[in-house]
């Protein structure tokens, strides 16, 4: 049978839509982003209006690859995190990154709004791939006793959201950065090989 699926981009195709999509993500997550025109986006790519129409046919399937890349992005950080940092430290840099991610986020909502509205859904698949990538965190925690072993992956992507909603604006990230911490030293309490477990 011939091989099904879409063909693979040449490399130079697949450089100038990447390029593409990080001008995007930049450009939707400015204030105002919702109104950046395409002819704008493509200039800061560094290509053609012709260019973008050839990978991205209208503005909400720009929008929607955008926001999708976002979330891989963030996603798939956790192999290199591991590979660098003790699996505490881990969860609590990729926690830093959620919350970038959804200011980000909010920054696209008027964009995003706009994909749903003409029957897209972007955050089809969010949940799920945030829920298994704190999940991975915080299992490799677990197995060297530096997380509690009884953390529910569902409980932490909720935590993040909350604290994401108050880091919207520069002057109360500071202040999202102390409640991470907080909610840290819940994750590795009563974890063994911590302080937490020879507490009152």
């Amino acid at each position: 049978m011939p091989p099904t699926g879409p063909r693979p981009l040449r490399a130079d195709a697949q450089r100038n839509r990447d390029r593409l999509l990080d001008a995007a993500a930049h450009a939707f997550s400015k204030a105002g982003g919702a109104e950046v025109t395409l002819d704008a986006i493509a200039k800061d790519a560094g290509v053609g209006i012709g260019t973008l129409y050839r990978h991205f046919p209208t503005r909400e399937a720009l929008v929607e690859a955008t926001y999708r890349k976002e979330l891989a992005r963030l996603c798939d950080a956790t192999s290199e995190l591991l590979a660098s940092l003790p699996p505490d430290e881990a969860l609590r840099t990729w926690m830093d990154r959620f919350v970038d991610y959804m200011t980000a986020k909010r920054g696209m909502a008027d964009a995003l709004r706009a994909v749903i509205a003409s029957g897209g859904n972007p955050f089809a698949e969010s949940k799920a791939r945030l829920t298994e990538a704190v999940t991975t965190l915080t299992r490799a925690g677990a197995a060297v006793g530096r997380i509690r072993p009884d953390v529910d992956a569902a409980d932490v992507v909720a935590s993040l959201g909350g604290v994401s909603l108050m880091a919207a604006e520069p002057t109360q990230r500071e202040q999202a950065g102390r409640i991470l911490d907080l909610l840290m030293d819940g994750l590795r309490y009563g974890a063994r090989g911590t302080a937490g477990e020879s507490g009152p």
